[in-house]
């Protein structure tokens, strides 16, 4: 028996492969396909199920493409209606998978339809538990994501995610290992952990979540006490996960189509395709393309795009640093932006070859804001919200970048103003989405609040 965790960092999102005699399973894959149909190709094995723990908000699943791929009978858990076939299993059921079995546990809470999927061994052991976003190690599932109506509240899910742990989770061996779709850095918890990995006997020691003594009005107030909205792509992808998607390898034939800087200059105008520039952001703020959004492939890459572009189908023109074109409309895709038209072949070097105009992105070290501090300069914090509770400077304002949109009448148009961020890479995110809205002054403080305090500043 395998059984492999596939972990996508990016994301925070765990897949699974399961593997005996041959036969294999996934549990929630990504968009793309290759890493299952590699993986099973070299174990000799075929992909015989592609387990769905639910309805996913936070990226787009890679069932249909896989099921395509390889005939793999796609399972959900009861309550789901998807809008292709695929296999709706009983609380109970039971799957095949070479010598070991995959049980189904109907868990739900985090949505209706969520299921834990628990893996016996050829000996009939339970062996580990595939807890989708019902568990996670150290939270559980946030209970307001699924689709609610004047009969069920978030705080009715809370309810039902409390007794889908207490009656089917918390009952199996301590020595059972939970493998969870998330870790730290997932919006669908508030609390995980950064290992991915954990014995449910410890999480039941030390998940706020399990406590033994813990009723169930405690639970939910605990539960949803201190949710942020989740980001505005979140249904969108439920959407997709639940009706059907492009194949992947349409999609990657789509938007890596080369463009000349005349062609993509045209198309840009004719689709209104937003541009975005994939590249580091020292690269951008060194020269751009005059209203391109800059988001970098080498950060918090797909989240970012999903809180900070407000609908999958908008079209997308890429900058991108070369070679890695494939890879970043891959990443797109897993948080369901299809609509990528192509990419700038010869970046902006090519751009600047033609006779483009560029723009480009003013940043000063945090020794220059010390000075200008001194002379009142409007400073504006665009971390997080527990990052600014935690320190901030004094004098500062707050606007945090996943939902600057909501902060744009804070912003002067026609004095120069900073921004700052943790380390410097969403400081030009925002920078670059308030220059294409206008707000030309803006300056940004390289190395962010690291730097800031190791320039001296005051912070409180």
């Amino acid at each position: 028996m395998t059984v492999e965790q596939i972990y996508t960092g990016c994301l925070s999102q765990g897949a699974y492969y399961v593997e005996s005699d041959g036969v294999a399973a996934i549990i929630d894959p990504l968009r793309e396909t290759k890493p299952y149909t590699d993986r099973a190709t070299r174990d000799g094995a075929t992909i015989k199920y592609i387990f769905e723990t639910h309805f996913h908000a936070d990226f787009v699943s890679g069932h249909l493409s896989l099921s395509k791929a390889t005939g793999a009978t796609i399972v959900y858990g009861p309550n789901a209606n998807p809008s292709f076939d695929a296999l709706i299993a009983t609380d109970g059921q039971e799957f095949s998978v070479g010598k070991v079995t995959i049980k189904v546990l109907h868990t739900p809470g985090h949505t209706m339809e969520s299921t834990t999927y628990l893996l016996r061994d050829e000996h009939g052991k339970e062996h580990c538990i595939f807890s989708g976003d019902t568990l996670f190690l150290g939270d559980v599932g946030r209970p307001d994501l699924a689709q609610k109506g004047a009969d069920l509240t978030q705080e009715d899910l809370a309810g039902y995610l409390y007794e889908s742990l207490r009656n089917k989770i918390m009952p199996l061996p301590d020595d059972v290992i939970v493998y969870p779709a998330h870790g730290a850095g997932s919006a669908c918890g508030k609390n995980m952990m950064k290992e991915t990995v954990d014995t449910l006997g410890n999480q039941k020691k030390m998940n706020y979540a399990l406590r033994a003594d813990m009723t169930k009005d405690e639970f939910i107030t605990e539960v949803t006490d201190g949710l942020l909205p989740p980001p505005s792509y979140f249904p969108l992808n439920v959407k997709m996960n639940k009706e059907g998607y492009d194949d992947i390898n349409d999609v990657l034939d789509r938007g890596t189509k080369p463009l000349n800087a005349q062609e993509f200059e045209e198309l840009a105008n004719a689709t209104a395709a937003l541009v975005l520039d994939v590249r580091h952001q020292k690269d951008f703020m060194e020269s751009h393309i005059p209203q391109s959004i800059f988001i970098g492939i080498d950060g918090g890459f797909a989240p970012w795009v999903g809180a900070m572009i407000a609908d999958v189908r908008q079209p997308i023109l890429l900058i991108t640093p070369e070679g890695r074109e494939e890879e970043t409309v891959t990443r797109l895709s897993r948080v369901g932006f299809d609509n990528t038209l192509g990419y700038l072949k010869g970046g902006i070097d090519a751009w600047i070859a033609a006779g483009k105009e560029t723009d480009s992105m003013e940043s000063v070290p945090a020794s220059t804001l010390k000075d200008k501090l001194e002379q009142d300069a409007e400073v504006f914090d665009v971390r997080k919200d527990g990052e600014w509770e935690g320190a901030h400077i004094p004098s500062a304002k707050h606007a945090s970048l996943e939902f600057i949109n909501e902060h744009l009448s804070k912003f002067p148009k026609e004095k120069p103003f900073y921004v700052h961020c943790a380390g410097g890479y969403r400081s030009v995110i925002a920078a670059s989405i308030l220059k294409a809205r206008g707000y030309h002054n803006v300056i940004d403080v390289a190395g962010g609040f690291k730097a800031i305090k190791e320039a001296g500043i005051e912070v409180a």
